[in-house]
């Protein structure tokens, strides 16, 4: 019962991490595809450069959300079914690599939509959202490098890349004891992430990135 019910709760989670925000504003909210202005990219970043800041504000609290819905839902379905043993499940015990897989759903679910032919977003805003709702202590640190390198660079790129590289190292500061499982599927995730900006990556060492703005492009 109990592992049918998780690849259960990890195909919802990949199936509402797919829902990507961004697309569904500019669509019906703008009657754009932003997959066809600015980067082509559907996530937060991206509806901020081509739709203006409301809808970047609402693709990025939309998308930490659906992170953070994945976690919790699949959590408490999970932990109902383990009864007792709901513990089991906390960072170091037999099950943590649960959440990691649920995690994982949803950010691959995000970066590979099943609603637009597998192409998504990158990542940074579900990562954010799921790691709030598992190990908010790792959540809410990947602020720091995600702010210094946007920041010191106005670069959203160097940020999100910075974030994701500190993803399992946060992990495995706050939580030593995290399964080797749930630790490697972190970093697998961020190593996946970091890919996903591969493009920002040449730009950046060929001086191409646009840099961060509050303002449409759109007159």
């Amino acid at each position: 019962m109990l592992y049918p019910v998780l690849i259960a709760c990890t195909i919802a989670s990949f199936l509402i991490g797919g829902i990507t925000f961004g697309y569904l504003i500019g669509k019906f909210g703008a009657g754009e595809d932003i997959r066809t202005e600015g980067s082509g990219n559907v996530g937060a970043t991206n509806a901020l450069r081509v739709l203006g800041p409301v809808a970047g504000a609402l693709t990025l609290l939309g998308d930490i959300l659906k992170g953070v819905l994945c976690v919790c839902a699949s959590r408490a379905i999970l932990s109902y079914v383990l009864g007792p043993d709901a513990n089991l499940m906390n960072p170091g015990g037999p099950y943590d690599y649960f959440m990691a897989l649920i995690c994982a759903a949803a950010l691959l679910g995000h970066m590979y939509s099943p609603y637009l032919g597998f192409h998504g977003g990158k990542g940074i805003a579900v990562g954010f959202g799921v790691m709030v709702a598992w190990l908010w202590p790792v959540g809410l640190s990947l602020w720091i490098p995600f702010l210094i390198g946007v920041i010191v660079t106005r670069y959203v790129s160097v940020g999100s890349i910075a974030a994701a590289i500190s993803f399992p190292i946060w992990a495995y500061v706050y939580y030593p004891a995290l399964s080797p499982v749930s630790l490697g599927i972190l970093t697998v995730l961020a190593a996946l992430v970091v890919w996903a900006h591969r493009k920002n990556i040449v730009k950046l060492a060929h001086g191409e990135e646009s840099k961060l703005s509050f303002s449409s492009k759109k007159k």
